[in-house]
């Protein structure tokens, strides 16, 4: 790879559009849910399909109920999202995720939540 190259994907990924935000992963059978909150919600998302196509769990909290169907009866659901400001911070990002998930845990109560 050339350093023009190099240097443009540089730029294009410090450029990129950050959002992050809160999401359910849901086990459909139990009728339980895991709140996650994460600066990326793509990532997330490809995190939850890789374990889903793999058979492997990468969410502590739910490795009780995940090999019942190797993850097959859980579904992933994005909540709220977030932009992340030009010129905020990344740890003021995080906070505001973070303020948000709190905000959905009381919305959804305790009952039910791994």
């Amino acid at each position: 790879m050339d350093k023009v190259t190099k240097k443009e994907l540089q730029a294009q990924y410090k450029e990129r559009e950050i959002i992050g935000g809160v999401y359910a992963i849901r086990d459909t059978k139990k009728n339980k849910v895991y709140l996650g909150a994460d600066t990326d919600l793509r990532g997330s998302k490809n995190r939850f399909e890789f374990g889903v196509k793999t058979g492997s769990c990468v969410y502590l909290k739910l490795l009780g109920d995940w090999p019942e169907e190797n993850g097959k009866n859980f579904t992933f659901e994005v909540l709220e999202e977030l932009k992340k400001g030009e010129e905020q911070t990344m740890q003021a990002f995080k906070d505001d995720i973070e303020l948000m998930k709190q905000i959905w845990m009381e919305k959804l109560g305790c009952e039910g939540l791994y």
